[in-house]
């Protein structure tokens, strides 16, 4: 007796024949993209020709020229002296600074906020609902002003507020205590990052042998040698101090520490409790999307409503969270270009002082867009590798 075996499906072939749908659909896509191709062509045609008739110079030649520029808060050192590239790096660094601190603060806040709506506490959830459909429903900006003037309302530095040790709050920003990073420091913290890259992949190799064969295996050791031992040792051998510089008042401002500037501080509140909002409810909806049964059957377990959510909803739920979280990070990214309005030198305001200095617009404004181009591109690349790692693998 003979079973028949299942027939590949057949191959689909790529024909060109005369007349046939797929020779017209190439000759669709020839025309449209050599409509696009020359519709560019003629546009920049058109801008060089009136630009030589204005006789503006274009290029980015100017990049190597000194800026001139004073940029009050800025993450990398400068000086007016440096030459307008150098300014447009400072001022993406200060782009960077507020996204990436934002978009992580965001998170943290955003799930907390997400989790509380679904809270059993009464109150809790209810203060919940008030704080996403209050901060959803203001404009960004008039938040951002709001926060800008809040800060300028604060005490003098004389009379800043201190309410830990060592923390001082005034119309001059927040100054915390700070640890001087050096060379031998940065070489600690090389160590680390490292060995936690081997943990996590000696992590991955204990799951997939405990896989195999059902035996649990601890981590806890490598973790402790390599990303507790090993940068010690690191700090030992290259004789590294660390040491925290306190902040302190001399005259009339503070020296030492860690200064965040009223402008900075103000943005990136806004933005993330902007934000925190709608992740919030992306939080929410995604948690809501887990089948009730998962619940009814983790609670038959008996196990705590904490570790439920950690280790059974929220894996599940990352699935539906993830893509909608993109487009929050991308335009939380984005936002970030208001800081103009209050005065925060990012790549944006930089940009503006360097066209208003020397005429070149279109250079200007295409380096701005290519700044957020990248950056968007990255979040996005990044985004949709983790979406795909967590994704479902249908047998």
């Amino acid at each position: 007796m003979t079973t028949d075996s299942p027939r590949p499906p057949p191959r689909r072939t790529f024909s060109l024949a005369l007349g046939g749908p797929q020779l017209k659909g190439l000759l669709w896509q020839i025309l449209v993209v050599g409509m696009a191709l020359a519709i560019i062509a003629f546009l920049w045609s058109n801008t060089v020709h009136n630009l030589s008739a204005r006789r503006i110079s274009t290029g980015f030649a100017f990049l190597g020229r000194e800026a001139g520029m004073p940029i009050a808060d800025s993450l990398l050192s400068y000086s007016p002296k440096d030459t307008y590239f150098w300014a447009f790096v400072v001022g993406i660094a200060n782009t960077l600074r507020v996204a990436v601190i934002g978009i992580v603060l965001a998170t943290i806040l955003g799930t907390l906020i997400g989790i509380s709506r679904l809270s059993a506490n009464w109150l809790l959830s209810r203060l919940a609902a008030v704080y996403v459909e209050v901060l959803r429903d203001i404009p960004l900006l008039l938040q951002l002003l709001f926060w800008y003037v809040l800060m300028q309302a604060l005490p003098a530095a004389r009379a800043a507020w201190r309410p830990i040790d060592g923390i001082f709050l005034s119309n001059r920003g927040l100054i915390l205590p700070s640890i001087p990073i050096g060379e031998g420091q940065l070489g600690v913290l090389g160590a680390a990052a490292l060995g936690a890259l081997v943990f996590y992949i000696i992590r991955r190799a204990l799951i997939a042998q405990q896989m195999r064969d059902g035996k649990p295996r601890a981590a806890w050791p490598f973790a402790l040698g390599l990303i507790v031992v090993l940068p010690a040792l690191v700090s030992w051998q290259l004789g590294v101090r660390w040491t925290i510089a306190w902040p302190e008042l001399r005259g009339f401002n503070f020296v030492g520490g860690l200064t965040l500037a009223p402008e900075y501080f103000a943005l990136l509140i806004a933005l993330v409790t902007y934000t925190s909002a709608f992740i919030a409810e992306i939080v929410r909806s995604g948690i809501q999307s887990v089948p009730r049964g998962q619940w009814d059957a983790a609670n038959a377990l008996g196990l705590r409503r904490s570790f439920m959510l950690r280790q059974i909803i929220l894996p599940q739920a990352l699935r539906v969270i993830v893509p909608p979280m993109t487009s929050q990070y991308l335009n939380l990214t984005k936002n970030s270009s208001l800081a103009v309005a209050i005065g925060y030198q990012d790549v944006v305001s930089i940009a503006n002082t360097t066209l208003n200095q020397t005429g070149q617009a279109i250079e200007a404004i295409a380096l701005i867009m290519a700044v957020f181009l990248t950056i968007s591109l990255s979040i996005s690349f990044f985004m949709n590798w983790y979406n795909a790692r967590i994704a479902l693998v249908e047998r």
